[in-house]
Formats: structure tokens, C-alpha cells, sequence
């Protein structure tokens, strides 16, 4: 069993950052693809970003250039930093990942961006 624990999220003004992180915790062999997602009211869970156990990492094309996702193998955490925010980037967002090919969620955390 893994749990996911997403912390970091906040209200920041447009135009600002905020790193996310997520701590995988638990009795796991090995992790491999961590992701986040996100989804604002009204509207379906989306991919943001995602890293595989190498470091290969894919992005939404809306926050190419704007976020990114790394990860320290070594404290099985995840992070998302978030630069140049909109007021569209407001939503939950949620950590993922996938440990001995079972998938898990974090409980979200919330990213309010104000205009």
C-alpha cells in the first residue's frame, strides 16, 4: 500500500509560482511513473505532467514552458513547480504514481490563482 501526500498548493496573484510536492510513503518495491493531474469545478481530471523513474517527462501542452515536474527518487517525492500562473490554472491538483503496477491518488491540493 502507498500513500501519496501533496502539499505546497495556495492562493498566489497572477503571474506568480508555487512548487508543488508529493511524498510517497509506504511499503512499495519500487515507484515508477509519478504524474499530476488537476481539475477545476465543472470540469474532468486532466494530465498536467508526468516522469517516469529515468526522468522522462511529458507535458499538457498548455503548461509547456510554464511548469515542471521533477523527482528525487531517493524520498520518493515528486514536485511541480508552477511559474507564470494564470487565473485558468485554478483547480485541485493531484499526484499519481504508479508502484508495483498498481496506481494510486493523492487527496489534492488546492491552487487558486487570483487576476
Amino acid at each position: 500500500q502507498v500513500q501519496l501526500v501533496e502539499s505546497g498548493g495556495g492562493l498566489v496573484q497572477a503571474g506568480g509560482s508555487l512548487r508543488l510536492s508529493c511524498a510517497a510513503s509506504g511499503s512499495f518495491f519500487s515507484i515508477n511513473g509519478m504524474s499530476w493531474y488537476r481539475q477545476a469545478p465543472g470540469k474532468l481530471r486532466e494530465l498536467v505532467a508526468r516522469i517516469t523513474s529515468g526522468g522522462s517527462t511529458n507535458y499538457a501542452d498548455s503548461m509547456k514552458g510554464r511548469f515542471t515536474i521533477s523527482r528525487d527518487n531517493a524520498k520518493n517525492t515528486v514536485y511541480l513547480q508552477m511559474n507564470s500562473l494564470k487565473p485558468e490554472d485554478t483547480a485541485v491538483y493531484y499526484c499519481r504514481a504508479v508502484a508495483d503496477s498498481r496506481m494510486y491518488w493523492g487527496q489534492g491540493t488546492q491552487v487558486t490563482v487570483s487576476s
